[in-house]
């Protein structure tokens, strides 16, 4: 390398942002994630034994992945190759491959192939991998935000380890950022930031466990605080969250934030807990959630989860719809909160949902059998003769507007499917229930 290679290799790496600057470069460094590079953990050992499995690591935004693989690199016999999911094709991997078989074949050195955002790639892309990671030839590492067990095909997947990396605590967000604003050589040292301590807490918490967001924000700070007669740059909480913006929320609308977070919302509406319930929905709409998503699913939640002991939840929840498609946000919020609010609180019952499931397995599982007689019409003369409509009961001809009959087909004979709770509304519909068919034997449900 000349003089003037290595100046603009270095003059380039100055340039690079704050957390690419402090990237740690050895284990020793690097903070986090004791359950995997903890002394005693097997991916700690394979590391230092140089002995590296195929992995896919899975884990949130700015939690080391990309650097628990660059210190791999540097601390492997194997030779590293890199390539991103975002910018690289199929072309690009059978290159790696091409190589990798040379420089086994020639030297007996494995390549260690790492594909950053892995779940970028489709089938077809990573199904070209794989015979080279089968037969040993290729060691892959996988980074991805996504769940491997849909992102990553299943043959791919069972040939390596999945290693789940979990988002910094704040105390190790805190000692990064620390970090990073006393380092003279990588970091922030020689320009002499001075953050009060509300503002280093504030940036631990407005950074959300995402420590690439944390250095970010902590490097703009810097930047637009202008130096005292001392060369300090003075840097209080107000400084901060104008250099944040806005908290970095971790939501993907189509990825496991996204399903996890509205499970969490259904179960809380479910468990009557409207406190986590209207948690989870502000936390959906800060994020970007779409509100009619939210709205549909409190339709759904209403006839599944409330059903009969309150009928009115049904309806409030439609009104709920009908108000976000009406208003859109961020008023829409309100009604949603409205309808969260009810339905947490709403006597619970799922005997609707029951009845259903119950009767479409006898329709799958039982003969097909006709329509009574009894219940059919008699549209034509023909039809009467034959027997349609004989013997039907109309209700309102008999005391209470009701008459017993056997409505169900011969072989379902006596068959029930809906059982009432004693919650709500359903209390009401059991006396009701057993007064008409007091022969039936109705009994309650808990």
């Amino acid at each position: 390398m000349t003089l003037f290679e290595h100046k603009r290799k270095q003059d380039s790496k100055s340039k690079a942002p704050l957390a690419a600057r402090m990237r740690p470069r050895s284990l020793k460094e690097f903070v986090g994630q004791e359950h995997l590079i903890g002394t005693d953990k097997v991916l700690r050992k394979s590391i230092d034994a140089d002995q590296i499995p195929s992995m896919i690591m899975w884990g949130p935004p700015g939690s080391g992945k990309t650097t628990l693989a660059n210190i791999i690199a540097n601390m492997t016999g194997s030779h590293f190759s890199a390539v991103s999911a975002v910018t690289s094709g199929v072309a690009d991997l059978r290159k790696v491959i091409e190589e990798a078989q040379e420089r086994q074949g020639m030297y007996s050195k494995q390549t260690i192939l790492f594909i950053d955002e892995i779940h970028r790639f489709n089938k077809a892309q990573q199904d070209v991998i794989l015979p080279q990671v089968e037969d040993g030839s290729i060691i892959l590492i996988g980074a991805t935000t996504e769940n491997p067990s849909f992102e990553v095909i299943a043959p791919l997947l069972s040939r390596s380890r999945v290693f789940v990396l979990n988002p910094l605590t704040n105390i190790q967000l805190r000692l990064i950022i620390e970090r990073a604003i006393k380092d003279k050589e990588h970091g922030l040292g020689n320009m002499k930031p001075h953050l009060t301590e509300e503002a280093i807490n504030g940036l631990v918490l407005l950074s959300n466990g995402d420590v690439r967001t944390g250095l970010n924000a902590l490097e703009m700070a810097t930047i637009v605080t202008k130096p005292d007669n001392l060369g300090n740059r003075n840097i209080d909480l107000e400084i901060v969250e104008d250099a944040m913006q806005r908290r970095s929320l971790l939501y993907d609308k189509s990825g496991d934030q996204h399903y996890d977070t509205i499970s969490a919302f259904i179960k809380s509406v479910r468990g009557s807990d409207p406190d986590a319930a209207i948690y989870w929905m502000a936390r959906m709409l800060e994020a970007g959630e779409d509100p009619m998503y939210i709205a549909r699913r409190l339709i759904i939640l209403a006839a599944e989860d409330i059903g009969m002991a309150d009928p009115q939840g049904l309806s409030i929840a439609v009104a709920a719809q009908q108000a976000v498609h009406f208003i859109g946000l961020p008023e829409a919020a309100i009604p949603l909160a409205e309808a969260t609010i009810y339905l947490a609180t709403a006597p619970k019952s799922n005997t609707a949902y029951k009845a259903l499931n119950e009767a479409k397995q006898d329709i799958s599982n039982t003969r097909n059998n006709p329509v009574p007689m009894h219940l059919r019409n008699a549209v034509t003369s023909l039809m009467g003769d034959l027997g349609y409509g004989k013997d039907y009961k109309y209700s309102h001809d008999y005391p209470g507007h009701f008459a017993a009959m056997q409505n169900l087909p011969e072989s379902l004979k006596d068959r029930r499917y809906y059982y009432p709770s004693d919650q709500g509304y359903e209390q009401e519909v059991f006396k009701r229930l057993n007064k008409w068919w007091g022969n039936r034997k109705t009994e309650v449900t808990k």
